[in-house]
């Protein structure tokens, strides 16, 4: 059980201090939670601090069960076995994907002033959430920083489902967290405080 995200980041950050002043690494952090995790482990490592924006696909029935997520780029994560499942059919998603490519270009807007990104060519880019539980953003996120050419992806979450762990691993060079315990019902049950953070917070961290 985590204090709060400022202590899961604290802890994580140990994990990570071999990153620590390399001039050749940065830290994406995926809004909005994330944010807070990202600016305490890039303040330790003393290296730059950025976003990535990906959002999830949720099923007609229920927008809550997330089938699938989407980056910056609409290169989609898709869960087959639930589109076959629930027999949702193609027009729904390419109308989800647009969508959420829509929203998607808004927050980057907003947080970060534009929706364009550099190369990462020659980077190593570590990538933080404040936990993990179907895993889709997150592996849109790292389809995306894929797409940006890094060289190196490292996947760090204080808490991370056990089912996750094995669906994200072989997508990432190294992955790197504190928790990943059954029963897993949601990331907030390992925190004591999980409040929401408001777009104001996300953008007055990632100012610095």
């Amino acid at each position: 059980m985590f204090k709060d995200r400022e202590d899961a980041a604290r802890q994580l950050a140990m994990l990570l201090k071999e990153y620590r002043n390399d001039e050749d690494v940065v830290v994406f952090a995926i809004p909005r939670g994330g944010v807070v995790i990202g600016r305490v482990i890039a303040d330790y490592l003393n290296v730059p601090l950025d976003i990535v924006v990906a959002r999830k696909i949720g099923a007609p029935f229920n927008e809550e069960l997330a089938i699938g997520a989407v980056g910056p780029t609409g290169t989609p994560i898709i869960n087959e076995m639930a589109i076959r499942r629930f027999r949702i059919n193609e027009g729904y998603i390419e109308k989800k994907i647009r969508q959420k490519m829509d929203e998607i270009k808004t927050r980057l807007e907003k947080y970060r002033g534009n929706a364009r990104y550099s190369t990462l060519w020659g980077k190593k880019a570590i990538l933080v959430d404040d936990g993990i539980a179907t895993g889709y953003t997150v592996r849109a996120a790292i389809a995306f920083l894929r797409e940006l050419k890094a060289d190196k992806i490292i996947l760090a979450s204080p808490v991370i489902a056990p089912d996750a762990v094995e669906e994200i691993k072989p997508e990432v060079d190294e992955l790197v967290f504190l928790s990943s315990e059954d029963p897993f019902y949601a990331v907030g049950q390992f925190y004591e405080d999980f409040g929401p953070i408001t777009d104001e917070k996300v953008i007055s961290l990632l100012n610095g």
